[in-house]
């Protein structure tokens, strides 16, 4: 028990930011690893990782039971139990499925040798036979579950899906049990972070308190429905670093470090934290932003203040009107089309209309379109996707896309013109755009994202628990930070308007839009995550949009000054 498992968040810039692994390229890397390093085993190392956490995180005066599956997770389990007896701690092991590779019987056969104490798991037959399933003792309860590795599919054993509904129904009803998963939550998908189904179709996954990874990190355990049933991620890399696959292997994705923020820190601020000296306005570019049909107007004031407080220098709202149509001077009753109204909360904001959008230069600029513009937003877009080098599509500006053909082939037409696009769909609006179903989207929303990334030629932030941000070349990023609090209302304005306030503010460093991109996004996430310090507990249900812009704004700055939770 030489080094302790440790959380995968600490790395020292976006460039070194963890990779993700899929079940593919992590098998590529156990057999090259066990190649390099014969002894002690991965399987030896991974069963010793799995009872160092153990000790850790079992409740006190608790006993421990680790639920064994037939491979090399169960192979996992065996040492783990074995070095727990070591300890002191007395294991119990419920042999689910039989050992079936030779080192997951090799490791039952020492456990057994050791003096542990192994029981078959109960066979259910028929109604009443639930009174034959182990009885959780009061004290307390640690829960290994080793049941289900890389390998597993839908649709899952009985066996094992009859296990994993018990586990499931032991920690709800009892506080004082509590589930550390060995290297994935048994049940969930490696890749695409989808449970997978039982037999009746239903899905079926263990919900963890605790996931230790080992070897490598999974896209899975940050992605889609992995937020329920993970818990806290450990990650152990059983002292094989750094990881160098076999071509064509290569890293699915990779998670979006803290230190990523740093880049939207460096327009304005140095590494130091000290105010970067002189500068004005118009070295921090322009931002225009349109939508705000009748009804609607909010979002778009939202993504304007959005854009302000992420460092644009000049920020313009074209706020959309009925029978407004895109570039002439006038409108049909031959009076001069009004622009909106200033935003009290934002006066720095410029009032604009469709008509000085047309005349205006806005090769250097980054123009925001969709943001509440219903169905006016349309027929602006083809102007827009001609004349603006760097574009935002959001909400329905997607929507427009998906349904007019003409217009998504302007879209592909862009980059070879040397103009660049980001794109912010929710799964919805990603599954019109793709013509596909939005549960095709979302089975895996890694390949989804990628594929919208390289047929629009855009950089793709597909939103939704782990969003991924995919750019045409680049190594897609997944993104941890983030909870329920932020499904409400004008946070996806928010968002768009944030990228292209940074976009537009970090264009003369130089910076990656990919990884701009993927920092608004952690932040964005970043912000709903804060606790309160004296309690210890979010200050509301919901993190309302109109407090979201300076809750960014806040952490942006906490993050920045060593003050990172």
């Amino acid at each position: 028990m030489a080094h302790a498992p440790w959380r995968p968040h600490r790395m020292p810039s976006p460039s070194g930011a963890w990779p993700l692994w899929n079940a593919k390229a992590t098998r590529s890397l156990e057999a090259q690893a066990s190649t390099g390093h014969p002894a002690p085993s991965l399987l030896e190392r991974a069963g010793a990782a799995v009872a160092r956490l153990a000790v850790a995180v079992a409740p006190p005066g608790g006993r421990v039971w680790v639920l064994t599956g037939s491979g090399h997770n169960g192979g996992d389990g065996w040492v783990a139990a074995r070095r727990l007896q070591a300890a002191g701690l007395a294991p119990l092991v419920w042999e689910v499925q039989a050992a079936n590779s030779p080192e997951a019987r090799r490791a039952r056969q020492q456990a057994v040798e050791a003096g542990l104490t192994v029981r078959p798991w109960p066979t259910r037959l028929g109604p009443g036979a639930h009174e034959a399933l182990p009885t959780v003792p009061s004290q307390g309860l640690l829960i290994i579950d080793a049941l289900l590795g890389l390998g597993a599919r839908s649709p899952l054993p009985p066996p094992v899906a009859e296990v994993i509904g018990w586990v499931n129904a032991c920690t709800q009803a009892q506080p004082g049990v509590r589930v550390l998963s060995v290297d994935l939550p048994s049940g969930l998908h490696p890749d695409t972070g989808a449970r997978l189904l039982d037999t009746q179709g239903q899905p079926c996954a263990v919900r963890a308190h605790h996931t230790l990874s080992v070897l490598t990190l999974k896209p899975g355990l940050y992605t889609h429905e992995a937020g329920e049933v993970v818990g806290e991620v450990w990650f152990d890399t059983l002292g094989v670093e750094p990881l160098t696959p076999t071509p064509p292997d290569a890293p699915a994705a990779h998670l979006v470090p803290t230190e990523a923020l740093a880049l939207l820190r460096s327009s304005r601020l140095q590494a130091n934290g000290q105010a970067r000296a002189g500068g004005h306005k118009g070295s921090f570019g322009d931002v225009w932003l349109m939508g705000g049909a009748p009804g609607m107007v909010g979002a778009l004031r939202l993504a304007s203040r959005a854009a302000v407080a992420a460092g644009a220098g000049r920020v313009h709202r074209v706020e959309l009107q009925s029978g407004v149509a895109p570039g002439p001077s006038e409108s049909r009753e031959g009076r001069q089309e009004p622009p909106g109204l200033v935003d009290d909360l934002a006066p720095e904001v410029m009032t604009r209309t469709v008509s000085d959008l047309a005349r205006a230069s806005l090769a250097p600029a980054v123009v925001v379109a969709g943001c509440g513009g219903g169905t006016l937003i349309g027929p602006l877009l083809p102007t827009l996707l001609s004349r603006a080098w760097r574009l935002v599509l959001d909400a329905d500006a997607l929507n427009a896309l998906a349904a007019e053909g003409t217009l998504w082939a302007r879209l592909q037409a862009r980059p070879h013109h040397g103009a660049h696009t980001v794109l912010t769909p929710h799964p919805l609006e990603a599954a019109r755009m793709l013509g596909v179903t939005t549960a095709q989207v979302q089975s895996d929303r890694l390949a989804a994202a990628q594929r919208l990334a390289d047929r629009s030629g855009a950089t793709v932030v597909l939103k939704g628990a782990g969003t991924v941000v995919a750019t045409p070349g680049q190594v897609p990023w997944i993104n941890a930070s983030g909870n329920a609090r932020l499904a409400t209302g004008g946070t996806g304005d928010v968002l768009a308007g944030w990228i292209a306030g940074a976009w537009a503010s970090t264009h003369a460093q130089g910076t990656s839009l990919h990884d701009v991109v993927a920092a608004c996004v952690h932040l964005h996430g970043k912000a709903a995550d804060r606790l309160e310090g004296e309690t210890g507990q979010y200050r509301s249900l919901v993190l309302p949009a109109s407090e979201l812009i300076a809750e960014m704004s806040r952490e942006l700055m906490r993050t920045g000054h060593g003050h990172q939770p």
